[in-house]
């Protein structure tokens, strides 16, 4: 039997594996999205049922759940040298006139994009993921391996035949769709949106939380190998042999990567890319160069910074002017204020751009704008277009300069500015026509409340018609009140009082994410429900209170206190309470008491089980998960890197410690008593 689940398990990770390479590597899709998880999701149960066969390179790892407070320090084997920037292309002929007086006139050269992203260096031994490092000072780097591992391009396990024991470096990047897709969700969620692909690619890559890094579906290109073992003769090489081993490598197709033998076919290969960047799925900020034999790149050598065979063309970033007609303000699902330039149409990067973000007053007072302006917009390695500065040369003294507004735009309240925060609010969230519109729109979209049918289009067709003027009205709607309005049909009536209907069984933890708090994410929104169950005790909840809860800092509490202070606010949820929606975390099913009465801490990093899934174990067999040691702790899950302070105050107090395997294997045995009909009550678990 063991052998046979043993081969189940290898077999399903192989065959899911196959899918994520075809998928993320080749974007090649062989199976449907629900085929997929269904493989998972069973490979994930088999795991859990049989801990002993658990593999940390196994796909079900991908999704994150470490919590990492601090990355170690890694010397790299190789140092991570930068490459010399050039900004013209007399210094391209500058870097091949040095070479060839070294290794001769006969040279060919690799051409490869520059990606606009953060350096990476993989070591794989064996053909799995051992480390993942970035490149810090080039010397030593942070180790980002459980991030890294959630990154779908990246192969856990390697295919064909490898070297033993290898490094290998690229670039992590978000795609255009990708990044988009990020904003979008972060504006619906009231959260500023990020300016630029490559800094939000900076900043996920060191996020604590590797599931949240999971979420934001990062990329990945590889492009250089080192190894005492590696045994070839050109850099070019390096493309076709990394993409028989799984990686996601530059496509010689697509002419991401193309070998030059010569400086003007070097010249026409930047040429190319000047111009047909814009048409690319990612950002890219110039083009690499590098004398293509391994046996002149050893001549060539380096210097303490950069290698002497390789230079890096930088792209100038895009930028147009243009006129300055007005300045409008947008406010925002949660109040927030942007101004946003109108502009003269003017094309820039393959688009016609007739409005720019100013972000904030901050931004607006720095510019110094007047209405007539000739202004310089950019979006060099940014998809939004932004206002780079003003030619005050074309300056008249007739212009009006701009002037940030003191009150909202659409119900002109007073606007507000809390200490720390860059954005003016609009704080009358329960009158103003843009908040209310967004509000609902948060409230019924996908991974909310998830009302079918009910559409931007729809709240604003709800909202003229003055059917709903919060996201209580919603449940009053009627077919009688659909019918008569135009566009709306029988059946769309019908089908959308049915989904309103459904939505009253959305868990309690979406349903406060739906209500659209300030800073209230979905993450956040998970976590307050476990904490405190109800929306009653969440209401009541005091700001030292939310505090102590993971991830919830002063801002946030502020931001939660503000709202459920908030009078009409708590109209609004006392109505929904009557309609039905579900305001408490159900009672989970207990599975079993070997933890009742225990007060459990979890710690650590984990490799077969997210935290997560690891602390609702705990509370579905009667325990309690608490966040820190003291004299009421009954048991401590140590994971990897355990804290040293809670270390040593859990050996003072003699708590009990078990790994993350014990915790597992204790868990399937008591599964196994059960299925027996043998009972696990009053048994100490460890």
């Amino acid at each position: 039997m063991s052998i046979q689940v043993k081969n189940k398990i290898e077999e399903l990770r192989k065959e899911i594996s196959e899918y994520n390479y075809q998928y993320y590597v080749l974007n090649n899709s062989l199976i449907s999205d629900y085929d997929f998880d269904q493989l998972l999701k069973q490979l994930e149960e088999l795991e859990i049922k049989y801990p002993e066969y658990n593999d940390v390179n196994s796909p079900t790892k991908r999704v994150g759940g470490d919590i990492t407070k601090n990355f170690p320090s890694i010397k790299h084997q190789y140092p991570m040298l930068s490459l010399s920037n050039s900004y013209s292309k007399d210094e391209i002929v500058d870097f091949q006139k040095r070479v060839t007086k070294v290794v001769g006139p006969d040279i060919d050269y690799s051409c490869e994009l520059k990606y606009d992203g953060v350096a990476i260096s993989l070591t794989y031994e064996n053909g799995e993921l051992l480390r993942a490092v970035t490149r810090g000072d080039g010397e030593r780097g942070e180790d980002v391996t459980a991030n890294v591992r959630t990154i779908k391009a990246i192969p856990l396990k390697l295919r064909g035949n490898y070297l033993k024991k290898f490094e290998i470096r690229g670039e992590i990047i978000f795609s255009h769709q990708s990044f988009n897709a990020l904003n979008l969700i972060r504006e619906q969620n009231g959260e500023p949106i990020f300016s630029n692909p490559r800094n939000t690619a900076s900043g996920t890559i060191k996020m604590q939380d590797s599931s949240i890094v999971a979420t934001r579906k990062l990329d990945c290109f590889l492009y250089s190998l080192y190894s005492d073992e590696l045994n070839i003769d050109s850099s070019f090489e390096v493309f076709e042999l990394i993409s028989k081993w799984g990686f996601k490598s530059p496509s010689i197709k697509n002419r991401y990567v193309q070998k030059a033998e010569s400086i003007d076919e070097v010249m026409d290969y930047i040429n190319y890319w000047d111009v047909m960047r814009a048409d690319l799925p990612f950002d890219i900020d110039g083009i690499v160069v590098k004398v293509d034999c391994i046996d002149f790149q050893r001549i060539l050598g380096s210097t303490a910074k950069s290698p002497r065979w390789a230079i890096a063309y930088k792209f100038k970033a895009e930028r147009v002017s243009t006129r300055l007609q007005n300045v409008t303000f947008q406010v925002g699902r949660t109040g927030a204020i942007t101004p946003v330039a109108i502009l003269e149409p003017v094309q820039l990067g393959g688009t016609i751009v007739k409005r720019a973000s100013i972000h904030n007053a901050d931004q607006m007072a720095k510019l110094d704008l007047c209405i007539g302006d000739t202004v310089f917009i950019e979006k060099g390695g940014e998809i939004i277009p932004k206002i780079i500065k003003v030619d005050l040369s074309e300056r008249k003294k007739s212009f009006s300069p701009v002037k940030f507004i003191e009150q909202c735009p659409e119900c002109f309240s007073t606007l507000e500015r809390t200490d720390g925060e860059a954005q003016h609010y609009c704080t009358n969230s329960v009158s103003c026509p843009p908040q209310i519109k967004g509000s609902i729109e948060h409230f019924v979209a996908r991974k909310k409340m998830d009302i079918d049918g009910f559409g931007a289009e729809t709240v604003e067709l709800l909202y003229e018609n003055e059917l709903i003027k919060n996201i209580a009205d919603i449940y009053e709607l009627t077919y009688e009140n659909l019918i008569p309005l135009e566009r709306v049909a029988d059946k769309s009536a019908r089908n959308l009082i049915k989904a309103i209907e459904e939505s009253k069984k959305t868990p309690f933890e979406k349903v406060l994410f739906s209500l659209g708090i300030r800073h209230v994410g979905e993450t956040v929104a998970k976590k307050l429900a476990r904490s405190f169950r109800s929306i009653d005790q969440l209401l009541n909840a005091s700001k030292e209170e939310l505090v102590v809860v993971d991830e919830i800092g002063e801002k946030i509490a502020d931001s939660i206190r503000a709202y459920f202070t908030n009078e009409k606010q708590i109209e609004i949820i006392n109505r929904l309470k009557s309609y039905g929606l579900n305001f408490e975390m159900k009672e989970q099913q207990i599975e079993s008491e070997i933890f009742k009465g225990m007060n459990v801490v979890v710690s650590g990093k984990f490799n077969f089980i997210s935290r997560e899934e690891l602390k609702n174990t705990i509370e579905i067999n009667g325990g309690k998960v608490v966040s820190s040691v003291s004299s009421k702790t009954n048991l401590i899950v140590a994971g990897e890197n355990m804290g040293p302070s809670k270390l040593e105050k859990a050996k003072s107090l003699s708590i009990a410690l078990c790994s993350e395997e014990e915790f597992l294997q204790k868990i399937s045995q008591n599964k196994s008593k059960k299925n027996e009909g043998k009972s696990a009550q009053g048994e100490l678990p460890f």
